[in-house]
């Protein structure tokens, strides 16, 4: 999907855990299914999962999360990943990786939600204590900056998906999150990549964990927002917003970023990565039902 993507597959994990972690040396490495596009992800026995860069770009978020998931992780309302293993860069393999507790659960589908209602309060639950998280030595967010700094590549694939999509509608919309006030507020902690592979729900639909916090930082919030039109269906996208305590501002430009987001995605990993790509469909339609 990337370029200088490494190959990584089961036997090179297994080399990697005996010469790192002997103690863990014995038991059996699985390569996980994920649509994920930074790491590779392979469950090590019954209560563990390594997780390893695929590409250079992701190579700095290993050491994101294991400095800031200790820290944020107490203040939360659900789990997040545990990391319990620094693996360091060897003649295997050229970068650090980790290894972390297993969390159960599964991704939830968009457009298939057990319990919606449930699910929008508790992700706003979660938005919203993540919010409330001191802020000291914090990093910026990989999303965190204005809206308008999105622009450039919004309209580059706008361009890309003419004929694909309603682009005139697309276009509308975009604009419209433009026009929102810019956030003026203190910076404040967000997820930024609520996506449904980042998020888990366990039995009854209930939200299980968070995970993979490598865009996490401070900035404008309204980047979390993003969830409500990739996964929540519109009847309870209100639920969250309340949970949250967006106002029309941050809402509006919620939206833009979950259109931006989406509009890039979609002729990047069109044949690379279909998961992604049919999540960006679901989103780019989820705008368009909306008024402008």
């Amino acid at each position: 999907m990337r370029d200088g993507e490494l190959d990584i597959d089961a036997p090179l994990v297994r080399r990697l855990i005996a010469r790192r972690f002997p103690a863990w040396a014995e038991l059996p490495v699985t390569r996980l299914r994920s649509s994920g596009t930074e790491n590779a992800m392979f469950r090590l026995g019954p209560e563990l999962v390594v997780r390893l860069p695929r590409h250079p770009g992701a190579v700095a978020d290993v050491t994101h999360e294991r400095d800031w998931l200790p820290r944020l992780g107490p203040g939360l309302p659900v789990a997040v990943p545990e990391p319990v293993g620094s693996g360091e860069p060897d003649d295997g393999f050229p970068w650090p990786w980790s290894v972390y507790r297993w969390l159960d659960g599964a991704n939830p589908i968009a457009g298939a939600v057990a319990e919606p209602e449930q699910l929008a309060r508790e992700l706003g639950a979660f938005v919203a204590a993540l919010r409330r998280t001191a802020t000291t030595d914090a990093p910026l967010s990989y999303r965190g900056g204005p809206l308008a700094g999105q622009d450039e590549s919004t309209r580059e694939a706008l361009a890309q998906l003419g004929g694909s999509i309603d682009t005139a509608g697309a276009t509308a919309r975009w604009e419209r999150a433009l026009a929102a006030p810019v956030y003026t507020g203190q910076p404040v902690w967000a997820h930024a990549d609520l996506s449904p592979g980042n998020v888990l729900v366990a039995g009854g639909g209930r939200l299980g964990a968070v995970i993979d916090f490598g865009c996490a930082g401070v900035g404008d919030p309204a980047v979390d927002l993003i969830v409500a039109w990739n996964l929540l269906p519109a009847p309870v996208r209100g639920v969250f917003r309340d949970a949250v305590g967006a106002d029309d501002a941050e809402w509006a430009r919620g939206r833009g970023w979950a259109l931006s987001i989406a509009l890039v995605q979609l002729p990047y990993y069109w044949r690379t990565n279909p998961v992604l790509a049919e999540n960006a469909r679901h989103t780019i339609g989820e705008v368009l039902a909306e008024g402008v």
